[in-house]
């Protein structure tokens, strides 16, 4: 495709160009025909193999008339991520209870971008309002419509958004580094096995020690990490909307780490700790800080208590939110 730049008096949003000019003919292709062939060879061999010619190839066109359907490589891309968004259920949405509706949301990005990992090498820094990115504006942000401003709704979106995209791109990145050195992830957690245990035993990094042999979240698999990340971003919603806005308790009670943690990574976090010098307590041993504690005053879920400190009354922030916003309205109406 051509490299030329096109002005602002020259641009015409590809949304805005009628598919058919005139009373010609019906055309022999379509924008939909010619979208659909350039995601079938993405997906295949990447969005660099998406050209003209590779696109006339998979539909047997001449290259040159495809551009009187899209005329350059920014609509093509323009045409391709909208397709992509269409992918996206939002149906029944706004729902009712947005917490919901944004799990589905974060949830349904996610696996889009899974399946067509090309999306993480777009840049699109300007919106072109395509009809399948009006409708996600419509639907996703009519869950928080009634409960805040515009502005605050936008903010909102794009802390969900950040949050989504940046992890799923990690993702990707992951899988693809992966792919390249040819290792399975377990084997390239063990090559880095050696300087983590020699970083342990400098002492000079307390922080990273934590990490390495406290820390849960490294050793959570791919859908649980996605989950337990997303559940706090949208306890941070939740603390932005008025009290009325908040879900049912039932719908933030899966907001913490699994209780249990796979056999791998137990083992490779026990062989870190007697590499670094430290033991792991027998399985028979019950310390009293890990003793059975009550549930949440909120929502009765298991409170998770620090070894030291005040104990906890409740299982996430947004409990604590709730017990905090009941006790006022108490204490305004007495």
């Amino acid at each position: 495709m051509g490299d030329e730049t096109v002005t602002g008096a020259e641009y015409v949003n590809i949304w805005m160009r009628p598919e058919r000019q005139g009373h010609g003919p019906k055309p022999a292709y379509s924008r939909a025909r010619i979208t659909e062939a350039a995601v079938r060879i993405a997906d295949a061999e990447g969005l660099e193999a998406a050209t003209m010619r590779r696109i006339a190839a998979e539909i047997g066109a001449g290259a040159m008339s495809l551009y009187r359907y899209v005329p350059s490589r920014d609509d093509l891309i323009e045409l391709m991520a909208d397709q992509l968004m269409g992918e996206i259920d939002v149906t029944g949405m706004p729902s009712g209870d947005w917490r919901t509706d944004l799990t589905r949301y974060a949830d349904g990005v996610r696996a889009m971008w899974l399946r067509h990992p090309w999306i993480a090498t777009v840049h699109r820094s300007l919106p072109s309002y395509g009809p399948n990115q009006l409708l996600l504006i419509e639907r996703v942000m009519g869950a928080l419509d009634t409960h805040v401003s515009i502005d605050e709704n936008l903010g909102l979106m794009a802390i969900l958004n950040g949050y989504v995209e940046g992890t799923v791109r990690d993702e990707v990145s992951w899988a693809e580094e992966v792919r390249r050195s040819g290792l399975s992830e377990s084997q390239w957690l063990t090559r880095s096995a050696p300087r983590v245990h020699q970083l342990l035993k400098s002492g000079e990094y307390p922080i990273f020690a934590k990490i390495a042999t406290q820390a849960h979240q490294p050793h959570l698999n791919r859908d649980d990490h996605f989950r337990h990340g997303l559940e706090r971003v949208l306890d941070c919603i939740a603390a932005a909307l008025p009290s009325t806005a908040e879900p049912p308790s039932e719908a933030i009670a899966g907001n913490r780490l699994p209780a249990t943690m796979p056999d791998l990574s137990s083992a490779m976090r026990d062989e870190t700790l007697a590499v670094a010098g430290w033991e792991t307590p027998a399985c028979d041993e019950t310390p009293d800080d890990l003793s059975p504690t009550p549930g949440c005053t909120v929502c009765g879920d298991v409170v998770p208590q620090n070894v030291t400190g005040r104990p906890r009354a409740y299982c996430s922030r947004a409990c604590q939110q709730r017990a905090y916003r009941t006790r006022r309205r108490a204490g305004s109406s007495g």
